[in-house]
């Protein structure tokens, strides 16, 4: 089982990693995998990216509380439907519900073949290459205040659901769609941490209620884990916006490869168990 110690790293290393194009999932299966412990499972990383994504709320708190107002007010007063803040507050739910419907119709596999370590190495490599393409052939140009539509939206959204597959990133995932739509690297990953809220939590929340049960950790390792996660990852998301903004992703990309040739190695050599 968890102990306190793992806890407090794999809260570090889900906050450190959630908001970076790296996949946090694969992060923490990976770290418990070479740690010598046990998976923690799909409920355990479900819920204490709660913690990250909390940092996410306090980070945006303007823009989320004028999205939310704004967008509650226009479903009553027609002139304010044209507005940025209340299209943003649709594009949100319509990006949301790709992962939403695939999250519930493999839910099995998420918890089970999805974490097998030989599949997270393999996404690790092929997505970064899919990056590493989106973002040397973006134009860098469009901002989502005047270009987001429904079409993009759903675009993201399905990019977001590939992070079901522990490897990909949810954040890589759906910011590599937001570079082949030609969006700024920032406005791409703005979305995204936008667009992540209402599938974390929800996750996050359906959840809680494995914390406890036979084969998961208990409640007090998973909620020091996401107290931890929220912290760390309030300063992450902060360097990653900044970053993004002056530099490429080939930092990232370079980290994947390496990391996910090294997985799969580990595996083959039989250093390690390709499930936990």
């Amino acid at each position: 089982m968890i102990g306190w110690l793992e806890a407090v790293i794999l809260g570090l290393v889900q906050g450190l990693t959630e908001f970076l194009p790296i996949s946090s999932s694969a992060h923490i299966r990976v770290v418990s995998a070479f740690a010598g412990w046990p998976d923690p499972g799909a409920a355990f990383t479900a819920v204490i990216q709660i913690g990250t994504e909390l940092a996410v709320v306090i980070y945006f708190r303007k823009e989320l509380w004028e999205i939310i107002s704004t967008w509650t007010r226009s479903l009553f007063v027609k002139e304010l439907r044209p507005h940025w803040a209340a299209r943003m507050g649709w594009y949100i739910i319509i990006g949301t519900l790709p992962i939403g419907v695939l999250g519930l119709v493999l839910k099995d596999q998420i918890e089970t073949v999805f974490r097998d370590l030989r599949l997270v190495g393999t996404t690790l490599i092929v997505f970064a290459l899919i990056l590493w393409f989106a973002d040397r052939t973006a134009r860098n140009k469009l901002t989502l205040e005047k270009h987001l539509s429904i079409t993009h939206a759903l675009i993201y959204g399905f990019a977001q659901a590939l992070a079901l597959f522990p490897g990909v990133s949810r954040s890589g995932g759906t910011t590599t769609a937001g570079l082949l739509l030609d969006y700024r690297r920032e406005d791409a990953a703005k979305y995204s941490f936008l667009l992540a809220m209402p599938a974390v939590f929800a996750s996050g929340l359906l959840e809680l209620f494995e914390i406890g049960e036979a084969g998961t950790p208990a409640w007090g390792p998973t909620i020091v884990a996401t107290i931890v996660s929220f912290v760390v990852g309030y300063a992450a998301v902060a360097w990653f916006l900044r970053y993004i903004s002056t530099h490429r992703f080939t930092p990232f990309v370079i980290y994947r490869i390496i990391l996910g040739f090294f997985i799969i190695l580990a595996v083959t050599a039989g250093w390690i168990p390709a499930l936990g």
